[in-house]
């Protein structure tokens, strides 16, 4: 089978198990010049991908010592094992480990094993370990603190956010320009990308906001409050949330709710789960019953409660509950999709914040891989894809060789459609202006609809 040429500084990368997380890497990691093997026991899901992104693709297990050499694992640089099975995935890596000596990656699911994930990750040698129920369960949460927020991504250790709202009607926001809304805040923040209709751009100081618009700014955490304060939103924690399904998810952002004093309820169909449910939380309540009952839904308060979240195992299903708290309630909706088609139609439904699994355990992946190809003076540490993958925000440790040092802002050859959106100095946040200048050892988040950056030299014309 034809390889897809490679850039320069493409690794070698086995990719283990085909399905959606392994597709959307596959995607991703292709398109940034990678070289792909794809290693699966199903045949159908190798040879769909392998001809659709035309990489390498070999029907076998994963763990198998001849499959892992016949995938080329001796010359391999990554290996990164994403099967529906956590116990598989860790036998790939320690085997991989073992027979090429490459770097591993293995996504691990069960909360049996959510407190030995730094014990079993430093004991069999593996780079990193990824929990996509963990991971969404936490971007759940984070919504959930504040719910105006259609999405919240987190950078600088917790310490700066990027979060991304709708202006709503009326507000003080509206025809306003960048530069005269910076005039009414009462904390420093930064406009980083504005979507209106299906046009997307990076703002700079004239562009003029309207109700309706999609934006994503960045601000210090501790700032975030006062931020919407001052343009007249008033946003507050949730006090109690509804759950839809029991599953893993579930569990993890159900035991972050409560650990914040949020009232959890959970409706699941399987009596043996909510009999388990109920033992691993006990300060939720937990109900047998299908929470795709309207009926149901209204007697259990759906109307009364503040938040929304329909995590079941479809989408067709969430989707429905979704549209029908909308239309009953005024609580804040957190929607779970795992596939990608019609990703036009669900845009244009009311589906309040729409999580997407696949993605969160892709970019975290995907920063480890760009970090290993950093070449010039700085690592990436946090990679989030933004307004469907059209902008792209990074945050890059910035060593003493970089070209950006000492150098200020305004002074800088950057590309178009790019900004730094925040200096993390020693844990001190800064909203930079042109004066402002980078150092070594800061943390610098760039976005912009630019991809693939690896370096921050690569924000240079």
């Amino acid at each position: 089978m034809k390889r897809i040429k490679q850039k320069p500084d493409g690794m070698k990368i086995i990719i283990v198990g085909c399905g959606k997380v392994g597709a959307t890497l596959t995607e991703q990691l292709s398109r940034e010049g990678h070289d792909i093997t794809l290693v699966d026991m199903d045949a159908a899901p190798v040879e769909i991908l392998s001809n659709t992104y035309d990489v390498m693709g070999i029907v076998g297990n994963g763990a198998s010592y001849s499959v892992q050499r016949e995938a080329g694992v001796d010359n391999a640089d990554l290996m990164i094992a994403v099967t529906g099975s956590d116990e598989l995935n860790l036998l790939c890596c320690t085997v991989a480990r073992k027979v090429g000596n490459c770097a591993t990656i293995a996504r691990v699911r069960n909360p049996d094993y959510t407190e030995e994930l730094s014990y079993l990750r430093e004991q069999l040698g593996l780079s990193m370990i990824v929990n996509p129920d963990m991971e969404a369960a936490t971007e759940m949460a984070r919504i959930l603190r504040l719910p105006t927020a259609l999405e919240i991504n987190s950078f600088a250790k917790g310490g700066a956010e990027l979060i991304k709202f709708r202006i709503p009607q009326g507000n003080r926001l509206h025809e306003k320009s960048v530069a005269d809304a910076a005039q009414i805040l009462s904390c420093g923040a930064l406009f980083c990308a504005v979507e209106r209709g299906h046009a997307l751009s990076i703002p700079g100081g004239n562009f003029v906001l309207r109700e309706g618009d999609l934006v994503s700014v960045l601000v210090s955490a501790k700032d975030i409050r006062s931020f919407f304060g001052s343009i007249g939103v008033e946003t507050h924690q949730v006090s109690s949330a509804m759950i839809i399904g029991g599953g893993r998810t579930s569990y993890y952002l159900a035991r972050q709710l409560l650990d914040m004093g949020i009232r959890v309820k959970i409706i699941e169909r399987d009596r043996r789960r909510c009999e388990e449910l109920s033992t691993l939380l006990p300060k939720a309540s937990i109900l047998h019953g299908d929470g795709t009952d309207e009926q149901l839904l209204k007697e259990e308060g759906l109307a009364r409660t503040e938040s929304f979240v329909p995590i079941t195992g479809l989408d067709e299903e969430n989707i429905l509950m979704t549209l029908y708290a909308r239309r009953i309630s005024e609580c804040k909706v957190i929607t779970k999709l795992n596939r990608m088609s019609f990703r036009d139609v669900v845009a244009q439904l009311d589906l309040g914040s729409v999580i997407y699994p696949r993605y969160i355990t892709a970019e975290a992946i995907i920063a480890y891989v760009r970090a290993r190809q950093n070449s010039i003076g700085s690592n990436i540490e946090t990679l989030y894809h933004l307004f469907d993958n059209r902008v792209e925000a990074a945050e890059f440790c910035v060593e003493e060789n970089a070209p950006v040092i000492g150098i200020p802002l305004s002074k800088l050859s950057l590309k178009k459609n790019l900004l730094i959106a925040c200096i993390n100095r020693g844990g001190q946040i800064i909203i930079p202006r042109g004066h402002n200048h980078i150092e070594a050892g800061d943390t610098v988040i760039v976005v912009t609809t630019h991809t693939g950056f690896h370096d921050i030299g690569d924000i240079l014309r």
